[in-house]
């Protein structure tokens, strides 16, 4: 196995791309509640990660293809398209049919703390700081603020089956994030690999759970689906394994507290929904947990520019 690839503090660069990514997952949401009515859940998923691989394979294929060369390279990389992809799509969407928005964002804003523990435990240049365990608070304090209190009562109420799959797909990505630093791949070529094992394996998952696939879609699902493909499934993703390479899992999975922060904000600024106080304070809370997370010492270690 090949060692990971040094981590350097996050850069103003790093930061941009953080909240470029995660404004891109955040936009995501309005997407899907466009989509989803006329094609399901797990046909939603299953088009929205062949539509991404189908974006980066053409590039892929330019840059010339690559292939793990071990049998533990290939076993990684499909348990990471099977913990990034294929269980936390269902997961995530099966929960939110009986979990308010407000508790799964809540519920996956603990993603970040898994993170901190995952990272510290089973990497040796990704541990736990002082500093890191604040940023992390800060951007928890923002998802609880925009969320409200009701959110946090509704813990106690619905299906614990539901919350435990929200946690479930959130646990499922920070695992994918931290097998992503053993794969010795460049990122838009292990992206591209990735969604298309991904995609082998979700159709025939909705071919058996709903049936055949959605034929008569509305031009604003199309619309949907063609977004979701190229923006939060190929760009972000690319995006995301490229700055976890970087600047490591820990510190990566503080963008995920702007997802449902955007949210909110493209809500009000797509769907005319009322600007409120506590959208005005997560975000100043999430963006001082990542500027937090930045100032710390120099850098790490040395690091050369990641190939395509």
């Amino acid at each position: 196995m090949s060692s990971a690839q040094a981590l350097r503090t996050p850069t103003r660069t790093d930061l941009g791309l953080m909240i470029f990514t995660a404004l891109i997952w955040g936009s995501a949401f309005v997407a899907i509640r466009i989509a989803v009515p006329e094609t399901g859940p797990l046909w939603l998923a299953a088009i929205r990660v062949s539509l991404g691989f189908a974006v980066l394979a053409p590039y892929a294929i330019w840059r010339g293809l690559m292939f793990p060369k071990s049998a533990n390279q290939w076993a990684l990389i499909t348990g990471m398209a099977v913990l990034n992809m294929v269980v936390p799509f269902f997961l995530i969407a099966w929960a939110g049919k009986s979990t308010d928005a407000g508790v799964l964002a809540l519920l996956m804003g603990t993603g970040p703390f898994l993170a901190l523990l995952g990272s510290h435990f089973l990497t040796d240049d990704d541990r736990m700081t002082g500093r890191k365990l604040v940023s992390v608070i800060l951007g928890f304090a923002g998802i609880l603020v925009l969320v409200g209190p009701s959110a946090v009562a509704g813990l106690g109420d619905g299906s614990l089956q539901a919350k435990l799959a929200a946690l479930g797909g959130s646990l499922c990505y920070v695992v994918a994030g931290l097998l992503i630093r053993k794969i010795d791949m460049p990122p838009v070529r292990l992206a591209c690999l990735a969604l298309g094992l991904g995609t082998m394996m979700l159709i025939p998952i909705a071919l058996m759970a709903e049936g055949a696939p959605p034929t008569d879609l509305s031009s604003q699902s199309i619309a949907a689906l063609l977004f979701l493909g190229i923006f939060p499934t190929g760009i972000a993703y690319i995006l995301r394994f490229h700055l976890i390479r970087a600047i490591g899992y820990s510190r990566f999975s503080l963008s995920i507290n702007f997802v449902p922060v955007f949210g909110v904000a493209l809500g009000v600024i797509i769907l005319g929904e009322k600007l409120s106080l506590s959208l005005v304070i997560a975000v100043c809370l999430v963006l001082s947990g990542l500027l937090v997370a930045r100032g710390g010492t120099a850098q790490l270690r040395s690091h050369s520019g990641a190939k395509a």
